[in-house]
């Protein structure tokens, strides 16, 4: 049975330019696509989020560059939390599939994997 599945990923771009923002935010897209067989005819949408110092371009126009044309794409810059992780771009693709999510890789890049595991405090 297919159903909408949650992949996540994250990276830091090394300044706030577009050239930076678009090549953080395609590598990382591009590392999502191909560890997971992603077709863009199944991703129901693409949220991104950017950290509060990246203002300088919206990154979900690099999924457009990549020629991701017909899915829907949000973006929102996150809330500035004190001693969170600055420089990052953050992906959450909503994926129709048969694959069961414990198959499904998120891929965190250039140091963002320290952000696997932190959460809403208990």
């Amino acid at each position: 049975m297919t159903q909408c599945r949650g992949i996540r990923g994250a990276t830091r771009a090394s300044g706030n330019t577009a050239e930076e923002i678009y090549g953080a935010t395609k590598e990382l897209l591009s590392e999502l696509i191909q560890a997971n067989h992603l077709e863009e005819a199944n991703v129901a949408m693409v949220f991104f989020t950017v950290t509060e110092d990246l203002d300088a371009v919206f990154p979900a126009a690099a999924a457009r560059q990549l020629g991701w044309n017909e899915t829907a794409l949000m973006c929102a810059q996150e809330i500035p939390v004190p001693g969170s992780m600055l420089g990052c771009i953050r992906i959450l693709i909503l994926y129709n599939t048969n694959v069961p999510q414990s198959e499904i890789k998120n891929i965190y890049l250039n140091g963002t994997d320290a952000l696997r595991g932190q959460g809403i405090p208990e």
